[in-house]
């Protein structure tokens, strides 16, 4: 990024566990001045301290600093207060995924933003992964020809607090990883989903109150049948917090991508072989948050709209919606579904 025309940024709430990269990114974008506001000040605090930001316990005293942008990583069900006083404010926003807790809120979210003439964004981070990125050039360019299915994956692990509470997170892991392969999904194939099927359970971890569990047909309009598996089954050992393949099978070749596979595996037994023994991933690819999060900045410097936008977050969102619909029925459901 070539233009350091100061921007100023503010970060509301360090709830979502993204919240971290992305303040990590921005300390480091020449240009960008960083705020940061949580109410929750044990949580938000040391955070803040950790990237050297200022720190307030006050939404409102954060937007009287008058930000140009705000990235919202607040518990879901949070995402749309914080989004219309970000806009009544006049700030561009960054909101984390999944965009709103029911339909109506991310309608309401689009309008306000629309209204007050501000961005919206969807921080949707794996489409700045750089195989899910070839991936796309390569369906985009026409390379596998009309596109006939594909199988998703986003099995993560299992986050545990406000993640598992359906007031606050809008459900569990079919609400949480569903919605990062649905964008994937729309965005590759140029179409938009008409129809969903899905099964989900809780044979993972059967005491929390949401689902750990689930399969997702998708139907796009373009005839694409595609499958999304966004279960909490790695365990916490595992090296990273997803796994977010995909397999795409065309009428001329078939293309598979990895959205974490650039690392290199460290295995380690201590010093002397004495120590604890442990397997981690050594990232040496790109940083898909600083891609989301550059683009972010760099849409608000040259007043170019963004991608992923809210509707994009508002369409995978309503997949994830037509997917409990589906469960709870035991029926495939049509889509567009309605505003409730």
């Amino acid at each position: 990024m070539t233009n350091t025309t100061p921007v100023k940024i503010g970060i509301l709430s360090f709830a979502h566990l993204h919240g971290a990269g992305y303040a990590s990114v921005l300390a480091g974008i020449p240009g960008v001045e960083l705020r940061a506001a949580d109410e929750n000040a044990e949580r938000g605090k040391p955070l803040a301290d950790r990237f050297g930001i200022p720190f307030t316990t006050s939404y409102d005293e954060l937007l009287e600093w008058g930000p140009d942008g705000v990235v919202i990583c607040s518990e879901n069900a949070g995402h749309r207060a914080l989004v219309e006083k970000a806009a009544a404010a006049g700030a561009h926003v960054l909101c984390e995924k999944p965009l709103a807790t029911s339909l109506a809120d991310g309608k309401a979210m689009i309008d306000a933003c629309d209204a007050a003439g501000v961005h919206l964004m969807t921080a949707f981070p794996v489409r700045f992964a750089q195989p899910i990125a070839g991936l796309e050039r390569i369906v985009r360019s026409g390379g596998l020809g009309r596109i006939h299915a594909v199988a998703g994956t986003n099995p993560g692990t299992m986050p545990g607090g406000w993640f598992v509470d359906p007031q606050l997170a809008g459900g569990g892991a079919v609400m949480d990883h569903t919605v990062h392969v649905a964008d994937l999904l729309r965005w590759m194939l140029g179409s938009e989903a008409v129809e969903v099927y899905a099964q989900h359970n809780r044979i993972l971890y059967p005491d929390l109150p949401v689902e750990t569990a689930g399969t997702i047909a998708v139907t796009f309009a373009d005839g694409t049948v595609a499958t999304i598996d966004c279960s909490w089954s790695k365990p916490k050992s595992y090296p990273t917090w997803g796994a977010v393949t995909m397999e795409i099978v065309g009428e001329d070749g078939v293309a598979s991508a990895d959205a974490f596979a650039q690392t290199i595996n460290v295995y380690s037994d201590g010093p002397g072989r004495q120590g604890p023994q442990s397997a981690s991933w050594t990232p040496w690819g790109g940083n898909a948050d600083a891609g989301l999060v550059e683009a972010f900045v760099s849409g608000i410097r040259e007043g170019t709209a963004p991608h992923p936008d809210g509707w994009d977050g508002y369409r995978a969102t309503e997949i994830a919606f037509a997917a409990y619909k589906s469960a709870e029925t035991g029926q495939p459901v049509k889509l567009p579904l309605e505003i409730a």
